[in-house]
This record gives C-alpha cells, sequence and structure tokens, in this order.
C-alpha cells in the first residue's frame, strides 16, 4: 500500500543549499503556521469527560496525528508508507534519526509517543506536547525509565498504540543501535503484539543527531523547498513466542534492518 500525506508536487530540496531570500521567507512563513498548530492544540476543548482516561487518551492521540499531519504538509514532506498499519493496542518500534520521527509515526497511527524528556522544556511546543499525553523519559534516571514502563503499560491496558524509539538516540542512519529491552518485557507481559517499523529521510542530511543543535537544524529544514520519508512497516511480531524481552528485542531490530534493506546503502549491523 501507498499513501501520501503532503502535498502532491512537494519536491526535495537541497539541506546545506545556501539560503536565498525566498527561502528564509518560506521559513519565516513555516515557522509562524508550525506555532500557529501547537497554540490550536490549547484552544482545541477536550470533549472526552476528565474521568474516562481511555476516551481522553484516544482524543489525545488523534489530536497529535492531525497536527502532525499539519506540521508534514506546512513542510512540504511526502510521506510514502508500505506494510501494515496497526489497529488496537500494539507496541510500534523504529530506527531513530530525527525529532521528525514520532511527527512522521503520527500521522499514520493515532499513538502515545515516548519522547526524551529535554523536549518537555522547549518553547510552545513542549507544552503542547505534555497536553497530547506524550511520556516524557530521562534515559540516565531509573526512576523516569521505571514511571514511563508504568504509563506505557497503562496506555496499552487502555487499548491505544504507543510508540517507541528503542535505541534511546538518534544516528545518522548509517546503523541500528541496540534496542533497549524494557518495553518489550511489557508488551511480552500483556501480549500486545510488536510492530516492527523503519524510516529512511530524503534528504538522509535530516537526521539529527551528535552535537547538532535543534534550531540552526530546523532552520535548514524550513528553509527547503520539500522532502521525502519512507516508511516500512513490517508484519506484527508475537510477543510471546520469544523465551525473552531481550530476545523480542533483536527480533524487532533484525526485522527493522531488513525493512531498511536497499534504502540504506552502507547499512551495517552495530553490534
Amino acid at each position: 500500500m501507498n499513501d501520501t500525506h503532503a502535498t502532491e508536487d512537494a519536491q526535495v530540496g537541497t539541506f546545506r543549499a545556501r539560503p536565498t531570500v525566498w527561502s528564509v521567507l518560506r521559513a519565516l512563513v513555516r515557522v509562524l503556521r508550525l506555532a500557529w498548530t501547537a497554540l490550536l492544540v490549547f484552544l482545541r476543548p477536550v470533549r472526552a469527560r476528565r474521568g474516562d482516561r481511555a476516551a481522553l487518551l484516544h482524543e489525545r492521540a488523534a489530536v497529535l496525528g492531525r497536527a502532525s499531519r499539519r506540521a508534514m504538509r506546512i513542510h512540504g514532506i511526502e510521506i510514502e508508507v508500505s506494510g501494515p498499519l496497526p489497529r488496537g493496542p500494539a507496541l510500534v518500534v523504529t530506527n531513530h534519526l530525527s525529532y521528525l520521527d514520532p511527527l512522521v509515526l503520527a500521522t499514520l497511527v493515532d499513538a502515545v509517543p515516548i519522547s526524551k524528556a529535554d523536549v518537555a522544556s522547549w518553547p510552545v511546543f513542549g507544552r503542547a506536547a505534555r497536553r497530547l499525553g506524550v511520556l516524557f523519559v530521562a534515559r540516565s534516571e531509573a526512576h523516569s525509565r521505571r514511571e514511563v514502563l508504568r504509563a506505557a503499560e497503562q496506555v496499552l491496558r487502555d487499548g491505544a498504540i504507543v510508540l517507541n524509539f528503542p535505541e534511546g538516540t538518534t544516528t545518522d542512519g548509517s546503523v541500528v543501535l541496540p534496542f533497549r529491552k524494557g518495553l518489550f518485557g511489557v508488551a511480552q507481559a500483556l501480549g500486545v503484539p510488536v510492530v516492527p517499523a523503519a524510516i529512511a529521510y530524503e534528504p538522509r542530511e535530516l537526521a539529527w543527531y551528535g552535537d547538532d543543535t535543534f534550531v540552526p537544524h530546523y532552520l535548514r529544514l524550513a528553509t527547503m523547498r520539500g522532502a521525502r520519508v519512507v516508511v516500512k512497516l513490517g508484519e506484527p511480531l508475537p510477543p510471546r513466542a520469544y523465551t525473552t524481552a531481550g530476545d523480542l528485542a533483536d527480533a524487532a531490530r533484525a526485522r527493522i534492518i531488513s525493512l531498511l534493506g536497499d534504502g540504506i546503502a552502507d547499512l551495517r549491523r552495530a553490534e
């Protein structure tokens, strides 16, 4: 199956091209439209009753999906997707390249993403993410990791989808780092399927990793005419078919590497 959630005439731009007057104006308009999209999250009334946790969860995930699709259109980012989209409770795991990753996946499935704690402090967008139920984790703190595992377990029990990036950090896309096994154990305990997903960007410089800071990277993205993201989803992995959470994590990682396949010519396993 193929699906496109952005304008049909989006063109892949050059990430490091010298900015022109027109590209700077384009970036300014996009920043303003993106800020307005985040503001709409606060203006939109909550229809689900506060006591109905599951309904509120699903409503927030749906709002995140709509906001993400709008963000992709604003930036001229074309998304190509193949493979079966998950329905019902599931743990979706993917390789991690950029701050764009959760937005890209949210355009495809209504999900509750897990994000690094730093994002919660971002002006406007951090508050919007908190309002939409994004789970934040400080991966260096054991207490934070335990709290997120408990919160994610409740999300799955409420019948929703959790989106996780088990590498724990972003890369340039040339490797898929070993997966942390925490949430795979939750999936096994609940019998929730694990859906592997692979992401690749064009241009590849859209990957945000290492010492690259957010604002300059985002402004380079905002000046581009457009970009392309390829998402490949694999068949769900039955969690209890694997002896341990580590085995399940390894199987999901191997499947993602296989899905990336020809999309990443120099992909190599990181053991």
